[in-house]
This record gives structure tokens, sequence and C-alpha cells, in this order.
């Protein structure tokens, strides 16, 4: 991996309190258990008062988004980031050989990747593939495309681009399990420049050693755990219902017994064998809550979680016993940037960056899910020192904060009985 670029959307897009209530207050069709539930979630779900949203949901245009909002929202990305890229790397549109696409809920024609190769001229020859319905775990399916073409193309450029459109799917329903991915999912989007060409390998920041993937779709429960539906009154939605910290915690159980016997050293595999065959013949009973078994970082030194939600986060986190400093790049990634679907990782791996952590011969763990089900790991080696403060520049120095709370906590403590008048609930904000 040569560079990778991540998204920060213009400040009148910021999602601040204020705005939130706003646009929580034109959905008519919710009632007090409705605003009760929206707040309550909204405490909890570990998401800051600085994430993003698409331009026509802060002009009150939720329910009549256009093609042309959906088009200008990703060609606000794309190209920003790619723009970046070529700025930054010193590669040519013309040099790219390979360019892919990461956007579920969006499939125009012409398609994304045509109309990245339309502005930057790029080669005739050039293969492109739009991987849509993959959900957040997109952008690691992508990087293990870019893997296998590699095999067959020698010395050549790939990019990968990965966002979600967001313009046109904000639910305005009342269906509980529908309103999460308006407390989730913000705008933001990567693009991410990689090759296998050994004349730029002094220049590369990373080198991918190992992806699996794994699908457990033919599981019901997995498969409709993240499911794009509509609601009882007809209003198209997200569905995230109960069965999803399950159906990630099974799908990252089945991927790790396939990748971590080939990034862990020898010697902790054996460990591991011995120990678990000798408690199955003395048939001691598995301690709850202890991780995998394996000491996964002896062969692992950082963890880049998919900051899909504070469940998703917790779950990857008790399933690998990893501790708080572990888990913080995911953690404040969600909460500066939200879920950003497939993008997410690029913004914890930015995090990781922009503190410093990232040094030569680190092995850094990418673990990804989405719907389908589907998690997605992928582990890369650090060839240089990495310092850039990327996305996170001018902020970094906040980070952690001391509470993630915010603003909502004082309006649910106020929220006693159904004579609260709803018609503003700005005006409940300090």
């Amino acid at each position: 991996m040569l560079s990778y670029e991540c998204h920060k959307a213009a400040e009148d897009q910021k999602l601040d309190p204020r705005s939130s209530a706003r646009i929580i207050s034109r959905n008519k069709n919710l009632g007090i258990e409705e605003y009760k539930f929206l707040l309550k979630t909204t405490v909890s779900s570990g998401i800051g008062e600085e994430t993003y949203i698409p331009k026509n949901i802060v002009e009150g245009r939720e329910e009549s988004a256009t093609l042309m909002d959906e088009i200008s929202e990703m060609d606000d990305i794309l190209f920003d980031t790619v723009d970046k890229l070529f700025a930054k790397t010193g590669v040519s549109p013309s040099e790219i050989n390979i360019i892919v696409s990461t956007v579920s809920l969006f499939s125009p024609a012409p398609s994304l990747t045509a109309r990245v190769i339309n502005r930057y001229k790029m080669r005739e020859d050039i293969k492109a593939f739009n991987l849509s319905g993959m959900g957040c775990s997109a952008s690691a399916v992508a990087i293990d495309l870019v893997k296998q073409l590699f095999k067959t193309h020698k010395n050549s450029f790939a990019i990968v681009m990965s966002t979600e459109s967001m313009s046109s799917h904000w639910y305005p329903g009342k269906d509980k399990s529908m309103m999460l991915s308006n407390i989730l999912f913000r705008t933001g989007g990567c693009s991410i420049l990689l090759t296998n060409n050994r004349d730029w390998k002094n220049k590369a920041l990373m080198e991918l050693t190992c992806s699996v993937r794994t699908h457990i779709g033919s599981n019901d429960e997995a498969y409709n755990s993240c499911f794009q539906a509509e609601d009882d009154l007809g209003i198209n939605g997200f569905r995230l219902n109960k069965d999803l910290p399950k159906a990630g915690a099974k799908a990252l159980t089945m991927n790790l017994r396939v990748l971590l016997p080939k990034v862990l050293p020898l010697s902790e595999v054996l460990r591991y064998q011995i120990s678990y065959y000798r408690n199955k013949i003395m048939k001691r009973p598995t301690p709850k809550d202890g991780g995998p078994g394996l000491d996964i970082k002896s062969g692992i030194d950082h963890f880049c979680v998919h900051p899909g939600g504070r469940a998703i986060i917790d779950e990857a986190g008790q399933s690998l016993a990893l501790n708080d400093y572990d888990l913080e790049p995911a953690r404040m990634a969600l909460y500066r940037f939200g879920n950003t679907s497939s993008g997410g990782l690029w913004y914890v791996l930015g995090y990781m960056e922009a503190k410093k952590r990232l040094k030569k011969g680190d092995r850094i763990l990418m673990i990804s899910l989405g719907a389908g089900f589907k998690c997605n790991n992928c582990v890369w080696k650090v060839l240089k020192d990495m310092e850039d403060t990327n996305v996170w520049k001018n902020c970094i120095d906040q980070y952690p904060p001391k509470t993630l709370a915010n603003s909502f906590s004082k309006i649910l403590a106020s929220i006693s009985d159904e004579s609260v008048n709803f018609t503003s609930l700005e005006d409940y904000l300090p």
C-alpha cells in the first residue's frame, strides 16, 4: 500500500446536537416512545457530536433526495480522496491498471468507476470493478480482489475507493430496528493506492501479508441480522436486529480459525493445540470471556476493528480479549466520524498513525464485518514508521476525550411523561 486518503466533509455538513434535534423533530411519524428510544440509543451509541451527514439532509430534504444528490455526494468523496492520492504519491492517473469501488446502496449507470475514469482520463485497458451490496466489510473484499488480480497483472497499480451513499437512505419512519441506522451511519470514505511493482516497495507504507474471507449467509439468523427492507408503512430502511452482535462474533471466530495459524508463531500455535487437547481430555471447562485461547499479540501488534457501533467493537474486543488501548482507535473513529461503512477501517488506521503508534515491522490485523453476513480480515506489515496526521489533523491531540457523553443525555433526563411537547426538540438542548 503506497498511500490512503480519508475524506472529511465540509464544516456545514457537521451534525451537531442542534442539527440533530432539528432532523429528529422533522419526523412526524415519531411518538413519545420513539423519541425516548432515539435519545437513549444515541446517548449510549458511542457517537460524538462532530460527525458529518449529506448536504440534502442538512437542507431538510432527507425524504426527497434526488439522483443528483447521490451523485454529488459520491463525487465529493471520491474526487477529493483520489486527488490527494495522486498529489501525495506522484503516481499519474494514466498509470492506474485496476480500479475498484465499494458502495453498497448506490449503483448508477455509468458506474462510479466510470465517472472516475472519465474525470482523470485513465487508460483504455484499465480493469474496473464496482462492488455493491457488500456492506461494511466491502473494503477488505476489494483489497482481496486486488490481491487476486495482481497474480496475473504484474507491475500494476490499483485504486480501491470505499464509501457509502447516505443521501437517499435516511430513514424517516418509526421502526426502532431501522432507526438505528440514522444514529450510526455517517458520511465519509477512503481511497487506497496499491501496487505489486517491487520498484515502489521503498515508498510503500505497508505490505499485505494475509487476507481471509468468511461468509455465513447460509445461517438464517446471520443473514437476516442486517437487512435492507420496507417497514410496516412501506418506508425503505436498513434493519439492524438483536442478532447482529451474535452474528459478528460467530463470523469473526470462524475467520480467525483460518487466519491466525497463518500469522502467529508456530510455537504459539503448538502451545495452544497442546493446551486445548489437554483440557479436552481432562474435561476442563473453557473459561468465559477469556478470548480465543491463543496469544494473538504474539503475532499481531495493532487491532484495526471496524467502527460499526459500540456493541460491535465491544463484542470483537471480548472475543479477542483486547484491552482499552487496543480498542481506543476504533472507539475514537466511531466517536469522531461515525460508522462510514466500508471506509470506516481507514479512519481507525488513520488514528493509529496520527498517534504515532505504527512502527516499522509492526503487524496490523484489520477486522471488518458486513451484511450477508461476512467477516473479511487482513493482516498488514508496516514497512516504515508512519506519522502522518492525515484526516485527524488539527484534532488528534483532543483524543481520547475525558468522557464520551453527549448533550442528549440531558434531554433524556428531562423526559418523564407524555406531556412533553416535541414540536421542537431543539428547545430542550442547553
